[in-house]
């Protein structure tokens, strides 16, 4: 935490009055919250010329060698000691009294004595920070004047400091609005230094304002009680000095504050907006906070948005029934059970077996599981076949013992994907086909975090290489489309029983950073396409690359010649107007 350094500054009250001046060092040496103070030893003959109307004046304010030896011992012991210097005699001063001397101030009228500058060589500085007041100075030169101080002096620290004194001094003029700008500007610590009449409000609180706009060093004239000759106008006596330090104290207390008080947390959670469910919603349904909620103010006790938002972001569903206008409790969720199911079955008429065939070293349905083992955030890997005879060949080529393969149903896939959805308890089904060896998990998580940021039931890429696109439904929703369709005939093409009935289903489509998307064809139906993939695993591994999608892209994006191979070949889900024509009537939730 920031603390303010108060500096006395007794400048010339003392009207060279030794006696004084002792008394005055004496009374406010102890003052609770200074820490320093600051006297201006100069001579007469140094400072000025006799015709200077002030010379006398000069003369009068004197003090010895003796007498300022005296006066910083018995103030070094209490507080630390700065010097205003000004000139020879300023730095014999200092010379002599070097051990208890805390730091210097040069005012702007001293800032291009070089003479003065040069001498200060012959003193030790480095120990010493410097106080450098460029009040009326333009901004074009403070840098040259804080390198020449830096480099000749070499101190600790140098400080700028505003403020300056005339008569009478506005507290428009005090330099208030250069403080944030000098900070920014030149990284150097802040002092201020106000003027104004000690008899107004504004000489406590100028330097309070200043400390709230990120001054650091305050300098304060005083004085003893009473009207001395001398440097009275800005000065406060020991009983206004400690107001002025109760008002700092208060209200930079209110800058340490922590971020969040208790008093600001109570009004938040008894005025926040509670987001409440718009409609019904039943367990393993996905929730998105832009669609799925109204925000009111209710006296359910539920989580808030941003705490809702985190949970929702890292994969949690609903894990209990809830009614419209309900807020959700932590107890009401739970991190969704994910899983890959792979389906894969043997009976290929166009590639017989296709599944087994080589890709590289390995079968094809073991080429596309070791990719998917590579998924993130997934629970579960499954291969999932059918219980024909033909098929129990397929528990041979798992690829890994992580692998579960589960067979089922033969022709309707959701049910199949159902059974093996209740005995792992999964939630969420991320759909993969055996014949895409080159899935990727570089597509997965962009598909997979906004199908849960979107509380959808089923969320695809707008736009991928064929054969590198995935799937992700939620096992609730595929409960709802058994629902409308007992059979699920044609469920082996069953993206189509979500595209086709918008009304019933959230659909969430993305859009694919451009890296992922090509017009190549990357799944495995005719025996150009494995020749393709046979090319393309040889390149990998002549190269000695990893089998990687973005890999997989350079290969074919530098041979056109390999991925015109299989451009050609028929994708009958897309061009079959038939086959479209027969799965629009068959998979749309009839409306009567």
């Amino acid at each position: 935490m920031k603390t303010v350094y108060n500096i006395i500054e007794v400048a010339n009250v003392h009207a060279g009055d030794f006696e004084y001046l002792k008394e005055l060092v004496k009374e406010f040496a102890q003052v609770k919250g200074a820490e320093a103070i600051k006297f201006q030893p100069f001579k007469y003959d140094k400072i000025a010329i006799e015709d200077f109307p002030w010379y006398d004046v000069y003369k009068k304010l004197f003090l010895n060698e003796t007498q300022w030896k005296e006066i910083i011992k018995t103030a070094s012991a209490h507080l630390d000691v700065w010097i205003d210097t000004f000139d020879e005699y300023s730095l014999s001063i200092i010379a002599q009294n070097l051990d208890k001397v805390e730091g210097l101030k040069f005012q702007s009228s001293i800032l291009f004595n070089k003479k003065l500058l040069s001498q200060c060589n012959d003193i030790d500085l480095s120990e010493k920070r410097i106080m450098l007041n460029i009040s009326g100075i333009e901004e074009s030169q403070i840098q040259t004047i804080i390198n020449d101080f830096t480099k000749n002096l070499k101190p600790k620290e140098i400080i700028l400091q505003v403020g300056f004194q005339g008569y009478p001094t506005e507290a428009v003029d005090n330099g208030l609005n250069k403080i944030r700008y000098l900070q920014k500007k030149f990284g150097n610590r802040i002092a201020f230094a106000d003027h104004v009449d000690s008899e107004t409000f504004d000489s406590k609180m100028l330097p309070v304002l200043a400390v709230l706009q990120g001054a650091e060093f305050i300098e304060k004239h005083v004085k003893l009680q009473g009207k001395p000759e001398y440097d009275h106008y800005s000065s406060l006596d020991l009983a206004g000095y400690n107001e002025y330090l109760s008002m700092l104290d208060h209200y930079t207390q209110l800058l340490h504050q922590p971020f969040i008080n208790e008093k600001e947390r109570h009004y938040l959670t008894s005025t926040i907006q509670i987001p409440t469910l718009n409609k019904s919603a039943g367990i393993g349904v996905t929730l998105s906070l832009g669609s799925d909620f109204e925000y009111k103010r209710t006296a359910q006790h539920g989580l808030r948005t941003n705490e809702l938002q985190k949970l929702l972001e890292n994969f949690y569903i609903l894990a209990s029934n809830k009614k419209a206008g309900e807020a959700i409790r932590s107890e009401d969720l739970k991190k969704a059970n994910i899983a890959v199911v792979i389906a894969c079955r043997l009976k290929s008429s166009r590639l017989p077996k296709k599944a087994l065939l080589k890709i590289g070293d390995l079968s094809s349905v073991e080429f596309c599981i070791k990719s998917a083992l590579k998924f993130k955030n997934i629970n579960h890997t499954i291969l999932a076949t059918s219980d024909v005879e033909e098929d129990a060949e397929l528990e041979n080529y798992l690829f890994s013992p992580q692998v579960v393969f589960h067979r089922g149903h033969p022709l309707d896939v959701i049910q199949r994907y159902l059974d093996i959805a209740d005995k792992l308890r999964i939630d969420v089904i991320v759909r993969v086909t055996a014949d895409m060896p080159y899935i990727s998990d570089d597509i997965l998580q962009p598909i997979l975090e906004s199908h849960f940021r979107e509380g959808a039931d089923y969320t695809k890429a707008k736009a991928a290489a064929i054969g590198t696109n995935l799937e992700v439904i939620n096992v609730e929703a595929l409960r709802r489309v058994k629902k409308y369709f007992p059979k699920a005939d044609y469920s082996e093409y069953m993206t189509y029983y979500f595209t086709n009935n918008p009304e019933e289903f959230k659909l969430n489509e993305i859009d694919l950073p451009a890296s992922l998307i090509r017009n190549y064809r990357l799944t495995l139906d005719y025996p150009e396409d494995l020749a393709l993939f046979n090319m393309i695993q040889a390149h990998l591994n002549e190269s000695k690359l990893d089998t990687t999608l973005s890999n997989v892209f350079a290969f074919l994006d530098s041979h056109p010649d390999a991925a015109a191979m299989n451009s050609n070949m028929e994708v009958k889900y897309l061009t079959d107007t038939t086959l479209i024509d027969i799965l629009k009537a068959n998979t749309t939730i009839s409306k009567k």
